[in-house]
C-alpha cells in the first residue's frame, strides 16, 4: 500500500477509532485508486472499471463513499458522484409467517436459543452481529433496556418490549447462564452468521413457507415497517436502527405499499 494510503488507514484506526472492519473495508476499496492523487479523469475510468468488473451500484457507492472520504482528508479538488441505485423492494415477513415463527416452540435448547434469537431480532430491530455480540450484562430487565453493540464501535441503548424480558428470562433460566453471550455455541464462544442462517432457513422450511430472501435482514426489515405502520416516528427509528443518517431510514417507506393502497382506497377522488 502506498505511503499516503497507509497514513489514511493509520489516522483511522488511532485518530477516528474506527473498528477493524471498517479499516479493512477502507484498505480495500483503495486498491481502486491508480494513485495517491488521481485526477478527475482517472477518477471516472476507476468507476467504469469498477462497472466492467461486474460492481452493482450499490457495491460501487460503497466504494465511492470509502474513496471520497480519502479524497477530503488528502485535499483533493475532486469527489465522485455517487450512482442512481434501482428501488428495490426490500424483503419482509408477512403477519403469518412472523407470527408461526414468534410462536414455534421447540422441544431443544438449540431450539429454545433460535427460537429467543430470533424474539430478540423480532423485538428490538437489531442486526444479527448485534443480536450475537449480546451478553447478559447487556441486558436490563428491571428497566427493560438492551444495551446494543453496533457498527463503528457505537453503542445504544433501546427499550425491549415485557414479553421479549419474559423470554429472555425463560431462557436464561433454561440454561442456567448468569454471564457470558446470550446465544452462544456450546463451548461458549460467538455464533457464526452462517450457522445462524442454515437453521433459520431450515425453520421457515419447517414452518411451512419458503425463507424470502436475505431471511435474517429481513426481520430487521419487518421491525422498521411495523414501526412505521403502528405510529412511530422515522426519527425513533432511525435510533432504533442506529443508523448514521436519517437517510437510511427513509427507505423503509418504500416499504409500506399495502398502507399506501389502502390509503388510496379512502382519499381517491374516484372512490
Amino acid at each position: 500500500m502506498l505511503p499516503k494510503f497507509e497514513q489514511f488507514i493509520r489516522e483511522r484506526q488511532y485518530l477516528h477509532n474506527v473498528s477493524p472492519a471498517t479499516v479493512a473495508w477502507h484498505t480495500h476499496n483503495l486498491k481502486w485508486l491508480p494513485s495517491e492523487s488521481p485526477t478527475e479523469d482517472e477518477l471516472k475510468q476507476m468507476v467504469v472499471r469498477m462497472r466492467e468488473k461486474g460492481l452493482r451500484a450499490t457495491g460501487c457507492n460503497s466504494a465511492i463513499r470509502s474513496i471520497n472520504a480519502y479524497l477530503k482528508w488528502a485535499g483533493s479538488p475532486f469527489k465522485i458522484p455517487q450512482m442512481k441505485e434501482p428501488q428495490v423492494i426490500l424483503p419482509t415477513y408477512s403477519a403469518t409467517q412472523l407470527r408461526l415463527l414468534l410462536d414455534w416452540k421447540p422441544k431443544k435448547v438449540t431450539g429454545h436459543r433460535l427460537s429467543t434469537l430470533i424474539s430478540v431480532l423480532a423485538d428490538t430491530g437489531c442486526r444479527i452481529d448485534e443480536a450475537l455480540s449480546l451478553s447478559w450484562k447487556d441486558i436490563d430487565f428491571d428497566n427493560l433496556l438492551v444495551l446494543l453493540h453496533g457498527k463503528g464501535r457505537k453503542d445504544r441503548l433501546v427499550p425491549m418490549s415485557l414479553e421479549l424480558r419474559r423470554r429472555l428470562f425463560l431462557f436464561q433460566r433454561k440454561t442456567e447462564a448468569k454471564e457470558g453471550l446470550v446465544f452462544p455455541t456450546q463451548i461458549g464462544t460467538k455464533q457464526g452468521r452462517r450457522n445462524v442462517l442454515r437453521d433459520f432457513k431450515q425453520l421457515c422450511r419447517t414452518l411451512g413457507f419458503g425463507p424470502p430472501a436475505r431471511c435474517i435482514h429481513a426481520m430487521r426489515h419487518t421491525f422498521a415497517v411495523n414501526y412505521l405502520r403502528k405510529g412511530g416516528s422515522v426519527f425513533h427509528l432511525q435510533k432504533m436502527l442506529g443508523h448514521s443518517t436519517l437517510e437510511m431510514t427513509r427507505r423503509y417507506a418504500n416499504l409500506m405499499t399495502e398502507d399506501l393502497q389502502a390509503i388510496h382506497q379512502k382519499v381517491s377522488l374516484l372512490a
